[in-house]
């Protein structure tokens, strides 16, 4: 039996993730086909199952795929000496993705999608639990510190600022003259004005 390479076999299976991800983004999870998957990501169908079972265990991995890169620094963030630094750093990071031209559509088809499949659900839940987790801690020890107005509740302050977020990948999905990258400085400026009545 031939011995498989563990390092070719994460590249290989994160270029078809790549090829894959250019198409649900384009033309959605319906429409993408198998076949358009394999030309793509230039492999026969017999090797791409090889990787996943199914189309729909393609579309699940790309949201999974940065999953422990992202709770590795939440952990970070929650530990670290500067509270209100961390958090705006965590921003930066669920943020980021929505300048990604593929990423917001992408997003918003995983929503679409969420309503028919549980097991999509519960993974999108998740993350929005985790994510909502480590906003409430920095905030929790940011209003500690002195470094935020105390009287604002942790858990709701943390909804409003996945909220904003949020709304950068939408209006990215919806707006095609919005520009997320510009408007990162905007987001800290009403981060910084809502949390610390500047």
């Amino acid at each position: 039996m031939r011995k498989i390479d563990p390092a070719k076999h994460r590249a290989r299976r994160q270029h078809i993730l790549g090829a894959a991800t250019e198409l649900f983004a384009a033309k959605g999870f319906e429409r993408t086909t198998t076949a358009e998957i394999c030309r793509a990501a230039g492999t026969s169908a017999g090797n791409l199952f090889h990787y996943f079972p199914n189309k729909r265990a393609i579309f699940l991995a790309v949201f999974e795929s940065d999953r422990d890169d992202k709770a590795e620094r939440f952990a970070r963030a929650l530990a670290a000496d500067d509270p209100w630094g961390a958090l705006l750093e965590i921003v930066d990071l669920l943020a980021a993705p929505a300048t990604h031209p593929l990423t917001p559509p992408l997003v918003m088809e995983a929503m679409v999608q969420a309503y028919r499949d549980p097991e999509l659900e519960a993974l999108l839940s998740r993350d929005n639990a985790e994510e909502h987790a480590t906003i409430a801690g920095l905030l929790t020890k940011a209003a500690a510190a002195g470094q935020i107005d105390p009287e604002l509740d942790p858990d709701s302050a943390a909804s409003w600022v996945q909220a904003l977020i949020s709304s950068l990948y939408t209006s990215a999905a919806t707006a095609p003259s919005f520009d997320p990258a510009g408007q990162l400085p905007t987001l800290r400026l009403i981060l910084r004005r809502f949390l610390r009545a500047e």
